[in-house]
């Protein structure tokens, strides 16, 4: 089952917040975003990237 499109992943409530507060809020909107882009917002880890990409690949979408 691929991941939904309208919600974050599960990537942890840091990381979560990050992408808030730089505006994402759902799974769609991180399509084609530069991964260094992500890495630069705190909260944001390998792992959280590492999350992200994959439900974006279940999607057939990917990080720039």
């Amino acid at each position: 089952m691929a991941a939904n499109l309208d919600d974050l992943p599960k990537i942890g409530a840091p990381a979560t917040r990050a992408l808030n507060n730089a505006g994402y809020t759902r799974l769609e909107q991180l399509a084609e975003i530069p991964r260094s882009e992500l890495a630069k917002l705190h909260g944001i880890g390998p792992r959280a990237l590492r999350i992200i990409q994959a439900a974006l690949e279940e999607n057939d979408l990917t990080l720039a």
